[in-house]
């Protein structure tokens, strides 16, 4: 619902307001107030304050300054078993077809060098919230509608709520060890990282974070990094609270994806099996995929590379981190699945809509290793 709002938002469905202080895409020289439930304006002429209220019909307003905003106004609240009401907050990239001045997202994963941020908050006492730095991921350089990975860093949170999905872990990032959640929302991936305690600023490396997530299985080099925000999400209460600073920098210069090699890197390849197994109908397919260590070695990572036929597209997967650029596929292991034992095998699926004749796969890749068909 989130993202659907927003959607609606971008398409230019909202009701006009006599509350309006401002224009969506505006610019404030000085403290602007904004009460329009998608109203959004600039700041420092680089950053885009909004005030994305999806989650309630109640009112809420923001003052936006030169260097973040204020929740002045808060009428609304949300059972806190469930989503919040709102999503007030400081971006730079592209939300929605909402793009801060002079941006260079998307921009792929590989080809980033470097991204840092910093953050500093105002905390409230007495409200249910949390405190949230979201990056967004997307498989293709997207600049509206919704994104496949939220990477959600949680600074501080207050009452009985809890992010996305369950606990998959703990990671040390910026200094900190982080608890690790991961879940979808049924509209896009989600894995959070969760702080002990409130952290009210923060100068970390937004790369980092991508990394982890990249490291999870859960993106490739070959995704787009679109946005990166700053912001509340409040369920009951929180006028007050408050973004007193942010910045953000991201510069390419990296290395951009090439595709895999054809023979196995020095100690790099694998030794593997793959039984494919699909099922056709008109218009689509399903396929069952086993991947076989046949080697001696346990293999702890993988990668599995292949193309599709023509009129082939995966649609969604389950057990692995699916992309397709083109006929070219890209299947990472998950978390619970990513090391292969000798003799050991992992499997993955896929469902796809079917353009013509059906046809199977014929060569696969295991970590840059051929592999065998079995």
């Amino acid at each position: 619902m989130k993202r659907q709002l927003r959607a609606l938002a971008a398409a230019g469905l909202l009701v006009a307001s006599s509350l309006v202080a401002v224009a969506l895409g505006g610019s404030a020289s000085a403290d602007t107030q904004i009460c329009e439930q998608y109203g959004s304006t600039v700041i420092q002429g680089r950053y885009v304050v909004q005030n994305n209220r999806w989650g309630t019909t109640a009112q809420q307003c923001i003052n936006a300054t030169n260097n973040g905003f204020e929740i002045t106004t808060l009428n609304g609240s949300s059972p806190t078993n469930g989503a919040p009401t709102a999503y007030p907050s400081v971006f730079f990239g592209c939300h929605y077809t909402n793009c801060s001045p002079g941006t260079n997202l998307p921009i792929q994963v590989s080809q980033i060098s470097s991204a840092t941020s910093s953050i500093s908050y105002r905390y409230v006492s007495g409200a249910t919230y949390n405190a949230s730095y979201d990056i967004w991921l997307d498989p293709s350089p997207k600049r509206d509608g919704v994104n496949q990975m939220e990477i959600m860093i949680w600074l501080n949170r207050q009452g009985p709520i809890q992010p996305i999905g369950s606990v998959v872990g703990t990671t040390n990032l910026a200094g900190r060890t982080w608890e690790v959640w991961r879940g979808s929302n049924g509209s896009n991936n989600v894995i959070s990282y969760v702080a002990s305690s409130a952290i009210s600023s923060l100068n970390f490396s937004v790369l980092d974070f991508i990394n982890d997530t990249r490291n999870r299985g859960a993106i490739t080099n070959s995704w787009y990094l679109t946005s990166i925000q700053a912001g509340f999400e409040p369920w009951q209460g929180g006028v007050g609270l408050a973004v007193t600073s942010f910045s953000a920098n991201v510069n390419g210069g990296g290395n951009p994806t090439t595709p895999p090699p054809t023979t196995p890197p020095p100690g790099g390849g694998a030794s593997c099996a793959v039984k494919y197994t699909a099922n056709s109908w008109g218009n689509g397919f399903t396929a069952d995929v086993q991947v076989t260590n046949t080697g001696s070695s346990a293999i702890n990572g993988w990668t599995l590379n292949y193309s599709l036929p023509s009129g082939q597209t995966v649609t969604n997967a389950w057990n692995a981190t699916v992309s397709q650029s083109g006929s070219a596929v890209t299947a990472r292991n998950v978390g619970h699945n990513g090391s292969i034992a000798p003799g050991g095998t992992a499997s993955f699926g896929y469902q796809g809509t079917l353009n013509g004749s059906y046809s199977s796969p014929t060569s696969f890749s295991l970590n840059g290793a051929n592999c065998s068909r079995s």
